[in-house]
């Protein structure tokens, strides 16, 4: 499989990485890339963006270095119930909205407390991936979420920086394996991600890939292969999120 896409970036809006939108950019399509996301962390991340980068994202051009760049962001979800630290009328005009668990907002509690937060937060319509739903920190019934994922048409992330033995959220590849298993059983699509936070890991997938492949995933079932698949993906769960032309406003759904 080839893969044109990496929605799964950081700039150093996110507090704590360290190259420029202009610079990951650049850095794509020195590697072939012809689609990056801004993906920065929602503000209860701490030293994150401020609320107001959300809204300006429409300032930032859609094509850089001859490299589309969507908008997104990267919510916080923080409590059990899949609340995210942006209002609702901040992710309806993301042109994709990643949401994850991280231990600054929302402190690992038990197996199931954990597991119903990320299924909670799939609920939500204008969420359209699961970002790095395996974790050392986070205990979780895969196959709980997986079967969630299918339901509310969530996209679920294989994410790169997990399965980096240096990466705070490692804990082998055991439990990224079998998500992706229980994807291919019931048809759930997966975004293979970088998680850069630093230009010359964007568009890296490293082990992600490496396990995908080992896995025999169907083309199909991986949306950053072709740009058309993943837009598809996004307005399953939202009807008309993702625009090659524009940022969109959507109301919420």
């Amino acid at each position: 499989m080839k893969y044109i896409l990496d929605v799964h970036c950081h700039t150093i809006s996110s507090g704590h990485a360290y190259s420029t939108v202009y610079e990951n950019a650049a850095h794509a399509a020195s590697i072939g890339l012809t689609h990056i996301g801004v993906s920065d962390h929602g503000p209860a991340m701490p030293g994150a963006a401020h609320i107001y980068h959300f809204y300006n994202l429409h300032t930032l051009p859609p094509i850089l270095h001859g490299v589309r760049v969507f908008r997104g962001v990267e919510a916080n979800i923080t409590d059990q119930h899949g609340s995210l630290d942006l209002p609702k009328e901040v992710l309806a005009k993301m042109e994709y909205v990643i949401a994850s668990l991280h231990i600054d907002s929302f402190p690992p509690v038990d197996k199931f407390t954990n597991t119903e937060a990320m299924v909670n937060a799939m609920e939500n319509p204008n969420v359209h991936i699961l970002g790095h739903p395996t974790s050392s920190w986070y205990e979780v019934d895969t196959k709980a979420i997986v079967k969630a994922a299918a339901k509310t048409k969530t996209i679920l992330e294989i994410n790169n920086c997990s399965l980096k033995p240096n990466s705070y959220r490692y804990n082998g590849d055991d439990d990224t394996i079998e998500i992706i298993r229980l994807c291919k059983k019931y048809g759930v699509q997966m975004l293979v991600s970088s998680d850069a936070h630093f230009l010359t890991d964007v568009g890296n997938f490293g082990r992600a890939k490496e396990l995908v492949d080992a896995e025999n995933v169907p083309e199909e079932l991986v949306v950053n292969t072709c740009v058309e698949k993943f837009c598809n993906a996004i307005k399953a769960k939202r009807n008309g999120a993702c625009k090659e032309d524009h940022l969109p406003l959507n109301p919420w759904r």
